[in-house]
Parts: C-alpha cells; structure tokens; sequence
C-alpha cells in the first residue's frame, strides 16, 4: 500500500548521487528495498541505506525527476520487501562498488555490535563518485579503489577480496553485475550473499519481470546466497 511521505532532508552525497531522507522510520533488515512512485512519472525500487533513507544515482528519467525534489516536498512510498543480509561469521568483508553502497551501509550500521570485525572493500570510478563515506564510523577498515586511482588505490575492489579471501569467514556483496560475478567466482560460491539487480515492476512477485533462472529477484531476493546462484551468475 502507497504511503506518502515528506523529505525531511535531500542533499549531495557524490557526483550524481543524491540521499532523501523522509519522515518516517521503517523496519528492515539491511538489503531490503522500497518502492518509491512519483506521481505522472512511475515507480522505481531503491534499497534502503537506513530506516528513513535511500541513496540514488541519476541514471534516467524517473531518477532525474526525483532529483529536481526538494525538502519539504513528498513522495509516495510501499515496503521494504525482499529478502535481506543474514549477518554470518566473524570476519566480514563488504564489497561494494559504485551506487551498490547503501545496502552494505545499513548492514555495517545493523550489525557493527554484532559481529567480530568489519572490513569494506569499496570501489569506483573515481574519488568524485564514493557515497556514504561517513561508513568509517561503522566498520573496522574500510579499503577504497579507484579506476583511475585518484582515491585509495588503482584497480577494483573485487582485487582485494581475491588477495585477502583468506582473512575473512563470509563475503556481502552489492554492485555493477560484472563485480558480483567476480565476487562469487573468488568466494567459490561459498559464505557469500550478494544483493542482484534486476528490473522490477511490481516488487512483490506478481508480474515477473525480476526472474533471474528459476528466482525473482523481487520475492527470492535481492540477496542471495552464493549457493543459489551457481550456474546463473
């Protein structure tokens, strides 16, 4: 059911990336989404970075109508749905890469009291495109990749989990398909979740259009385990 809801707070987090915060606070585990419609324009799901916050990159038409949003201003929201991250393990790496971060936010941030060590490995094009950086106060180590090295260091996140797969017990995993892909050949498809994206229109396993092999991303997902997802990613 649609719920309207104010934006207490819209601002710049990185280049093209915007966060909105409303003035409602949800129940969810970190990995779930809402859908958020905007009247006249449609409706789009975005994980929720926390309880009254989405984070979203300018891609298209829905997300450039959402930017020209201001506080005070309303939008029109149902969920979270899906399923979410089950923290596992002692040593946790977080892979995360370009707008793949909120999710993995709200899971350091759900879950820093709870587990024995935090490491995020986060990558993206450049210095001008890394969101949520505030992250450090919820994780133990947070690694940065660049592409073109301007932050942290040249290559892809993905790099630094294969060198470093031995120090850690489970892997969390949201971002660009090819990372994911490369994050679940590294884990061999063992102590892995990661968040997919597919296109969704319903967000509650009606139409369909989020299969993904025998799964909906929409109900099944949008975390998955490793296990799951052999032979499809």
């Amino acid at each position: 059911m649609l719920e309207r809801v104010e934006l207490r707070e819209v601002w710049n987090v990185a280049e093209d990336v915007k966060a909105f915060r409303f003035d409602k606070k949800l129940e969810f585990r970190a990995g779930q989404f809402i859908m958020v419609w905007l009247p006249g324009v449609g409706e789009k799901p975005f994980s929720l970075a926390w309880r009254d916050l989405i984070v979203v990159k300018r891609v298209g038409p829905f997300t450039s109508r959402l930017f020209e949003i201001e506080e005070g201003d309303h939008v029109w929201i149902r969920g979270p749905y899906g399923r979410g991250f089950e923290p596992r393990g002692e040593r946790i790496a977080l892979v995360g890469g370009g707008i793949g971060i909120p999710p993995l936010y709200a899971f350091a941030r759900q879950n820093r009291k709870k587990l024995g060590g935090i490491t995020l490995i986060y990558g993206a094009r450049s210095r001008d495109e890394l969101a949520l950086m505030d992250v450090e106060d919820y994780v133990d180590e947070v690694i940065i990749t660049t592409d073109d090295g301007s932050a942290g260091r040249r290559g892809f996140p993905t790099e630094v989990l294969a060198e470093r797969k031995g120090e850690f017990d489970w892997a969390y995993a949201c971002g660009p398909e090819p990372m994911l892909k490369t994050v679940l050949r590294v884990m061999n498809y063992e102590n892995v979740q990661i968040s997919a994206e597919r296109y969704m229109k319903c967000g509650i396993g009606v139409c369909g259009s989020c299969n993904l092999g025998k799964y909906l991303v929409c109900r099944d997902g949008p975390v998955f385990d490793g296990f799951q997802l052999r032979g499809l990613l």
